[in-house]
């Protein structure tokens, strides 16, 4: 399996899915999907159009964990 195979997978999946926290946002819109054992994201605003990086499901999990350790804590209202 190339990556090229891994992406003209990836972006023939119809099962692409919004990410939670992109709704809340709103701005910064982000889609995820599989296909052939790996993990693709996507600019939503660009659907089909959008470049996908891919990912093993290892990757993936760095990736994810990666991203909750730089996110800002959150205010709660006192």
């Amino acid at each position: 399996m190339t990556n090229d195979d891994v992406l003209r997978a990836l972006a023939a999946s119809t099962n692409w899915r919004t990410a939670t926290a992109s709704k809340e946002n709103g701005s910064g819109c982000v889609e995820f999907g599989t296909a052939m054992g790996m993990v693709g994201i996507r600019d939503s605003k660009l659907g089909a159009a959008s470049p996908i990086l891919a990912f093993t499901p290892h990757q993936w999990s760095r990736f994810l964990d990666t991203l909750k350790d730089q996110r800002p804590p959150q205010q709660t209202d006192a």
